[in-house]
């Protein structure tokens, strides 16, 4: 087992190719114990040369609402009022940090991803 640091593109290809390799190896092996730190080293360089922003608040909480089959009024019964989640889904008015924490708890909406501006 010869691991290095992944420097550049290069050394990410080599990573993920070897990973490819040793996918299925069993736990607590040798080659699983490479496996194991391969992901930590290819993860770690992904996060840094590939981020992914979060997506839009308001984007999220459509996409949520229609994984659990809500719709308007499922959301204002979240937050209060009718008329509030129709302002909120147009884009009309902010969330509230009351609104967030509600909407957090609920549909189960990081808060990470509610708090940014829109």
């Amino acid at each position: 087992m010869t691991i290095k640091p992944i420097k550049d593109e290069k050394d990410y290809q080599q990573a993920l190719e070897r990973l490819e390799v040793i996918f299925d190896a069993q736990y607590g092996s040798e080659q699983g114990d490479e496996l194991e730190i391969l992901g930590i080293l290819i993860e770690n360089y992904e996060n840094e040369y590939f981020p992914i922003s979060f997506p839009d608040p308001v984007e999220a909480i459509k996409f949520r609402m229609e994984q659990m089959g809500y719709n308007q009024s499922d959301l204002a019964k979240v937050i209060g009022l009718k008329s509030r989640a129709s302002e909120i889904l147009n884009k009309k008015r902010k969330l509230s940090l009351e609104m967030i924490r509600l909407i957090h708890d609920n549909l189960k909406i990081p808060t990470e991803v509610l708090i940014q501006a829109y």
